[in-house]
């Protein structure tokens, strides 16, 4: 039995989905509210240097998932790429994460990996045992002087709250290594695709059985003639608002051109309130492979969303999910619709989670079709 699917969203999400249904037999209908595909993942060349552009943002692919390595090699080619960030705090440049190497310059020490070790612990909170929230994490983890130096204030300046707000598990990310390991990432898989983002998700797309409709938002209003709705847009949003807005971070990217190199790395973190910007990231450092005379660099600048912005981070605080809550019981109500992705399910997801949950989604969903079964709302929370 072939069913009408409609997707919203060619994202990672969408684009997976649609693949993988479209290869069971199932017509897809794909909105994109956006003039291209690609989410946040988009990426072109520029017009005047050529240098592939991250257009929102870095996005460099890391994952610890063998079978995910092996769907996006099968799709582009990629390039070996280690993330070595910089950080500017201080007056100083230092190596993140933080690492052995940064906790000796930071301190002026010489320190061995035992001897870090144990002089980190004597600098964080050893009372706090379970901590609830980012700042309590960065106490218990690293102590006030690596906290104020390079994760305070620039946690304000990215998501314009306290970090006593914010959920632990932001921290939780980042790694505090006791030896010279730059590697941002701890992920045995990492890479570049060589032509981008874009073509990657072109090449999902490219199925007979699947439609794209490119600068066209879907809403609820439009599900009756589908058989089953994937959503991967803001959950608010499907409801028009109903409840409440959920609250977003967006960004403001200045664009710069320079000749020669900017500043000899790909992503400068600037971790103190002496620069609005939260990082610069140069993009020719994205594709070391290629050589271009002149650079193209973007400024990163974090606010919160309005109505008319592109939302990229949830905000989920520590101990206040309320409104998020709501949404959450509102869409357990509906039938034949499952929201997925970073703004279905308002959770920030690196791309190997995105597209492994796409990848479980459609099984799941298909399995249910299979056993006549309902398809959940949420397959992920």
């Amino acid at each position: 039995m072939t069913l009408k699917i409609g997707i919203a969203g060619a994202g990672f999400s969408g684009a997976v989905i649609a693949n993988e249904l479209a290869k069971a037999g199932h017509q897809i209908t794909v909105y994109e509210p956006r003039q291209h595909i690609a989410g946040n993942c988009y990426s072109s060349r520029d017009s005047e240097s050529n240098i592939m552009q991250h257009h929102f943002g870095p996005h460099i692919f890391h994952t610890d998932k063998a079978h995910i390595w092996h769907y996006v090699t099968q799709l582009s080619q990629f390039m070996p790429f280690i993330n070595r960030v910089k950080a500017m705090t201080q007056g100083q440049v230092y190596s993140l994460p933080i690492n052995l190497h940064t906790i000796n310059q930071f301190f002026n020490a010489q320190m061995s990996p035992s001897e870090a070790k144990k002089f980190i612990a004597s600098q964080a909170e050893s009372s706090i045992q379970q901590p609830q929230n980012f700042e309590e994490q960065a106490h218990k983890l690293i102590g006030e002087q690596l906290y104020q130096a390079f994760f305070k204030h620039y946690t304000i300046k990215q998501w314009g709250r306290s970090p006593a707000t914010l959920p632990a598990c932001i921290l939780k990310r980042l790694p505090v290594r006791f030896n010279y390991d730059d590697n941002y990432f701890n992920h045995p898989f990492q890479g570049m695709p060589i032509e981008g983002y874009t073509p990657i998700i072109e090449k999902l797309l490219e199925h007979p059985n699947i439609s794209l409709k490119l600068n066209t938002s879907f809403s609820a209003a439009m599900k009756a003639p589908y058989d089953h709705i994937f959503f991967s847009g803001p959950i608010d949003a499907y409801f028009d608002f109903q409840l409440g807005r959920l609250p977003y971070r967006t960004l403001d990217f200045q664009k710069e051109t320079h000749e020669g190199d900017y500043q000899g790395n790909a992503v400068i973190n600037y971790c103190d309130n002496s620069q609005a910007f939260t990082r610069i990231s140069e993009h020719k450092h994205f594709t070391p492979w290629e050589t271009h005379s002149s650079t193209v660099i973007f400024k990163e600048y974090s606010r919160e969303a309005m109505p008319e912005d592109t939302p990229y981070y949830p905000v989920r605080l520590s101990g206040d999910n309320s409104l998020l809550n709501q949404y959450i019981e509102l869409a357990k109500k509906q039938e034949k619709i499952t929201f997925v992705g970073r703004l279905g399910t308002y959770r920030y997801l690196d791309m190997d989670v995105t597209i492994d949950e796409a990848l479980t989604t459609s099984k799941l969903f298909l399995e249910s079709l299979k056993n006549q079964q309902t398809m959940p709302v949420f397959t992920t929370l």
